[in-house]
């Protein structure tokens, strides 16, 4: 009896020992383990933060803008978001599919219930969020909308669906172009504070965009011009 208590006692005495062996390990290098993974690191992976500059406006009436803008394009990207998951999917599914035939019938099945998701809620938007949601459409897919109707009806009914929306002052064919038109810009800057934030969810786009660079040209190169 007393033998199996000295063993007991020696126990943690050498599970001690073990430890400060293994911390004095002359490769000197320290393992982190993550919660739900099995695998010893030695470094922890972050997420790329993208430092952004402060906003600042030269009138009341740039804010007020902006600030539009702002609640617009957070309406309407979601569904911009989610017309590309829906377009990644069919085409995912239409390269599995052999025969033109099954193909056609797929995408009429796929037109019906996009337009089922989506007519009623584009339905309630206005002009100018409608106009955001074709660029952003745009910008997460790589394709206008116009050339998306155009590919999933015949071209025919994608030009009445342009000439229809340029009734209401909407172009279709618009893309998302933040180089040259500084609205887009402000939307990109816009979707980058609220994809950091977590307000939004990041999709990665079809079009990729240097923000930095975009910044330098509609932001500091004015501040430079005053300077």
């Amino acid at each position: 009896m007393n033998y199996l208590r000295f063993i007991f006692l020696l126990i943690p005495t050498v599970l001690a020992a073990q430890v400060n062996e293994f911390e004095t390990d002359s490769t000197d290098v320290d393992y982190l383990i993550i919660e739900g993974d099995s695998v010893p690191r030695t470094a922890i992976d972050l997420d790329q933060v993208m430092l952004l500059h402060k906003l600042k406006f030269d009138s009341r009436e740039d804010r007020i803008r902006y600030l539009i803008l702002r609640r617009k394009t957070l309406k309407v990207y979601p569904y911009a978001k989610l017309a590309a998951e829906r377009l990644d999917s069919m085409n995912q599914r239409m390269a599995q599919l052999k025969r033109n035939r099954d193909k056609k019938r797929y995408t009429r099945i796929v037109q019906k219930y996009i337009e089922g998701e989506f007519s009623e809620e584009l339905k309630k938007m206005t002009r100018t969020e409608g106009q955001i949601l074709v660029k952003l459409i745009h910008r997460q897919t790589g394709t206008t909308a116009f050339d998306l109707v155009k590919e999933l009806r015949s071209g025919w009914r994608a030009f009445w669906y342009n000439t229809t929306a340029s009734m209401f002052d909407i172009s279709l064919k618009r893309e998302f172009d933040p180089v040259n038109v500084e609205e887009d810009y402000l939307i990109e800057d816009i979707l980058q504070r609220n994809f950091q934030s977590g307000l939004l969810e990041k999709q990665t786009p079809a079009l990729k965009f240097d923000f930095y660079e975009l910044s330098n040209k509609w932001v500091f190169s004015d501040d430079k011009k005053q300077e």
